[in-house]
Formats: structure tokens, C-alpha cells, sequence
């Protein structure tokens, strides 16, 4: 592991949420990349991990206590505030958030970020009908004003059945590199590379009110342009409709239709690399009807035509334009390495992340995927992993193959 953050103190207030939990898997990141990590826990952050835990991984004792004896005698969460590179939150809790947004002191945490004079960096976390209140995005709006920085949230399923929509903590790796984004030590193989990546389904209108679809959440594709920035990489995506937020730190194309999408394919070239991961519809109504079918009295059942959409990987694939580096995505239901090695062929490109999509398989949208990349040397075998995981994993292939001349 690089040591990206190597000699950076890292002042990380853990917040009392669920996804305190991650916590314990940020210090390690952090660590590993060489940061010094001294945590500061909330009361309630303690209700959710354990300061023993915190404090074996962060190799530091755990701080807490705004009225500890030994450390306030010299005034200890002034020092704690300004000995540091960077103050991180994660959890920044609503509550957390409010109360620096107000300068609001009520213990040792609130009283470091209030006493802070370095840059802050939150990564929110909480309850999507918490993070949409207006109280929250006046907070979040004041914070950003007053200089604070922000990573995440993302969205997803909450902790409570049921639950789902933006406010799930940005993970680790995100976070860390966001921390390496504002050292500006983070490792950029692909600085100055333009890469292409395309996610999400596209719509293809019936009627006003009706349209054909995969089942993609874009989740995929998305964490793929996410990752591809991280590494430096000048990133076009062309999302179809989804209800992720766009990645920071890129270009976001919006497009409905496979055709659409193709063309803004085509507007983003040339480029060094593109990575389809979208899940196109095959195909599209030969006529959109102008106004919403009707169900008729007498129980007869329209008849819809449809036409071809165009192939936009096997397309770009075989086009004068092609870049050096094409990677396809594969959704099977059966024959998976089969159909990927023919898709390989037939579509023009360097690679193919295949994965299965039926019932045992597990469906389009989840938030973890087992994929497989073939290529013309053979097939290699991914374990099953969120996606966040898969994404950085083939960011790092790219790097290495636009580094060591991509195959054409």
C-alpha cells in the first residue's frame, strides 16, 4: 500500500450513528496509507462501537471527555483542534451537523470543531427523511458557506426495514479518497487520461406514461466513473435515468433512450478508454403512441411493434473512432462465460466484466456483484464484493493497461 498519507494527522470525530460501525474500517484505511489517526468519540458514538475497538486500530488513545482533568489543564481541546492536518467527521449525525452550524458546544467534539483552524471534512450519515428536512439542508447550506467540506452521503438501504433513499455514509475508501483529494497526495495513474463510462438503463417510451427498461440501478456504473476520478482520470458519464446523485469531481450526461445515449457516446470522443456498463434496452416501440393507451371494453390487447436499438458497444467497438481501451459489461441469466467470451468477439472489445444475473445469480440492482473478466488471455475470476470494491478493482486495470499500451 502507497503511503499516500504519510506524516498527515488526522483528527477523526466519530459520530454517534450506525454507520459508526464503518469507522473501524476508516482508521484501518487510513492507516494503511500511513496517516496518524487520533480519534475524538461522541457519547452516543460509544452506544455503537466500542473505544477499545477505536483505540486498537487507531494505535492512539481514544479522547472523549471535554472535562477530563489531565487534558483540560491546558486548555486540551484547543490543542486537539489546531495540532492537526485535517479534522474528519464520520459520522457528521444531523445532530453534529446542527450543532456546528449554530455554534453549539456541548462537548468535546462540538468544542474541537468550534475551536477548529483547520479544514473540515464531513461525511454525513443519517436517515433520508433527516437529511431532506429543511432544518438539514439550511445546516448543510450554512456549513458549506463557512467552509466545510462534504463527502457523501450516498444513497441506499438504511438500517431500518424499509428504508432507502440518500443519507447512507459515503464507504471508507471514498472517504479516504477524499482526504488523499485534499492533501492532493492521492496516487493518479490516470491523470490525463479522458475515459468514457456509461451507466444506469435507458428508457424507451410506449406512450406518455410507459416505457421498456432493464433492471439497473446505475449503482454499478456509477461507483466505475467514481473510482476511474479518483485515479485522476478526466470522466465523461452518460447516465440514463437513475436516482443516484451525480459523482463529484466529473462530467455527468443525462440521456433517456438508447439513442440518445449513443449519441452522446459519440460526443465524448475521442477518449483513452470507455467502459460500458449501462444496461441498454434491446430494443424500442417502432411507433411511440402521442397520447397513454387505453384498456379497451371489449378485453382485446394492443399489439405493440418493435424496432432494433442500436448496439452501442458493438457499435464503438468497430468504429474508426474506437478508443484504445473498450471494457463491455455482461448480464446473463445462463452460459455466462460462453456468452461473454461471444460478446467479446462479436462487440469489439478488450475486455468483458461478466456477471450472473438470475435467480441464484442475484438481480440487477443489489449492492454487492460477483463478475468475471474475460479477455482474449482467459478468464479471471472475481470474488463476490460490493460494488464500490469491484469498481476500484477495475479502475486499477485500467490504469494498468492504458499505462502498459491498451490492446487493440
Amino acid at each position: 500500500m502507497t503511503a499516500t498519507l504519510s506524516d498527515r494527522r488526522v483528527l477523526l470525530i466519530v459520530g454517534g450513528g450506525i454507520a459508526a460501525y464503518k469507522s473501524l474500517d476508516l482508521i484501518r484505511r487510513l492507516r494503511e496509507r500511513g496517516a496518524e489517526v487520533t480519534p475524538v468519540m461522541t457519547r452516543a458514538a460509544g452506544e455503537f462501537v466500542t473505544p477499545l475497538s477505536v483505540g486498537a486500530l487507531s494505535a492512539s488513545r481514544v479522547y472523549g471527555d471535554l472535562f477530563d482533568r489531565d487534558d483540560e489543564h491546558d486548555v486540551g481541546h484547543i490543542r486537539l483542534a489546531r495540532t492537526h492536518d485535517l479534522i474528519l467527521v464520520a459520522p457528521a449525525t444531523a445532530d453534529l451537523m446542527a450543532k456546528l452550524a449554530h455554534g453549539l458546544v456541548g462537548d468535546l467534539a462540538t468544542a474541537v470543531l468550534l475551536a477548529a483552524r483547520v479544514p473540515v471534512l464531513m461525511a454525513p450519515a443519517m436517515n433520508p427523511a433527516m437529511w431532506n428536512h429543511p432544518a438539514t439542508r439550511r445546516n448543510l447550506a450554512t456549513l458549506k458557506d463557512d467552509g466545510v467540506e462534504f463527502v457523501g452521503p450516498a444513497s441506499g438501504e438504511m438500517a431500518e426495514s424499509g428504508e432507502a433513499g440518500f443519507g447512507r455514509m459515503a464507504e471508507p475508501l471514498e472517504i479516504v479518497a477524499a482526504v488523499e483529494d485534499r492533501f492532493g497526495t492521492g496516487s493518479k495513474p490516470l491523470a490525463g487520461r479522458r475515459i468514457l463510462v456509461t451507466s444506469g438503463p435507458t428508457h424507451e417510451p410506449i406512450d406518455p406514461v410507459r416505457y421498456i427498461a432493464n433492471r439497473s440501478s446505475g449503482r454499478q456504473g456509477h461507483a466505475i466513473a467514481a473510482a476511474l476520478a479518483g485515479l485522476g482520470a478526466d470522466v465523461t458519464l452518460v447516465s440514463g435515468p437513475v436516482t443516484l446523485a451525480d459523482p463529484a469531481g466529473l462530467r455527468t450526461v443525462h440521456v433517456e433512450t438508447a439513442r440518445q445515449m449513443l449519441e452522446a457516446v459519440r460526443a465524448a470522443l475521442p477518449c483513452d478508454a470507455a467502459i460500458f456498463v449501462a444496461a441498454v434496452a434491446d430494443w424500442h416501440a417502432a411507433e411511440e403512441a402521442g397520447s397513454k393507451i387505453k384498456k379497451r371494453d371489449s378485453g382485446e390487447v394492443p399489439v405493440i411493434a418493435f424496432a432494433e436499438n442500436p448496439d452501442i458497444l458493438r457499435t464503438i467497438g468497430h468504429s474508426p473512432e474506437r478508443p484504445p481501451l473498450v471494457v463491455g459489461f455482461a448480464a446473463e441469466t445462463d452460459d455466462l462465460l460462453a456468452n461473454a467470451a461471444r460478446k467479446l468477439e462479436r462487440k469489439g472489445a478488450d475486455a468483458i466484466l461478466a456477471n450472473d444475473v438470475s435467480a441464484a445469480g442475484g438481480v440487477m440492482g443489489g449492492r454487492e456483484n460477483t463478475v468475471h473478466l474475460v479477455t482474449r488471455d482467459g478468464v479471471e475470476e472475481w470474488p463476490t464484493m460490493s460494488k464500490e470494491k469491484v469498481a476500484e478493482r477495475l479502475a486499477r486495470w485500467v490504469a494498468a493497461k492504458i499505462g502498459e499500451g491498451a490492446p487493440r
